[in-house]
């Protein structure tokens, strides 16, 4: 067993882009091959789309660990809601609890109705968030929903879910 001494969950700084991109891009390596390959694109996130992102209002916190970012989430208010976005652990430091440990810090900072989209071929992180209090929003709910929360293409929007937070 490892054990850190030093593990924080802070704000992400404005140096810590190139940080966020890299642990982002590592991570989603694991959707190429699962996603529509019309879906998928390298880097799956650029710079530009990071910068995108943090214009709209996704505000990213980080795991760090012994010194090192080894994880990312981002949280997002819209309307009456909040949207958990790009939420990733670094490759080598996936299955610590990191995810989780980010996703509850979130949970407890977060509105009531917090949603999480996601593709819904990544089965992996259905499993992840229903684990921890998510359920899928039936399918013409979650369309529902992707259409009032996000701003994504429909093509995205077509393969991808919902998942809510569970009241209690």
């Amino acid at each position: 067993m490892i054990v850190h001494m030093d593990e924080t969950i802070r704000p992400a700084r404005p140096d810590e882009a190139d940080t966020i991109l890299e642990i982002i891009n590592a991570a989603a390596q694991r959707y190429k091959g699962a996603i529509p390959d019309d879906c998928w694109h390298e880097p799956y996130m650029s710079a530009g789309d990071l910068g995108e992102q943090m214009a709209r209002g996704v505000v990213f916190s980080v795991v760090e660990r012994d010194g090192e970012v080894v994880g990312v989430m981002g949280l997002q208010a819209v309307d009456d809601a909040d949207l958990i976005r790009h939420a990733y652990v670094r490759p080598s430091a996936q299955g610590q609890g990191l995810g989780g440990r980010l996703l509850e810090h979130f949970k407890a900072l977060s509105k009531p109705k917090l949603l999480i989209g996601t593709w819904a071929a990544a089965t992996w992180a259905i499993g992840f968030y229903e684990a921890h209090g998510f359920a899928l929003a039936p399918g013409e709910r979650a369309q529902q929903l992707l259409k009032r929360y996000w701003r994504i293409p429909a093509r995205q929007a077509e393969v991808s879910v919902v998942l809510e937070r569970l009241r209690g």
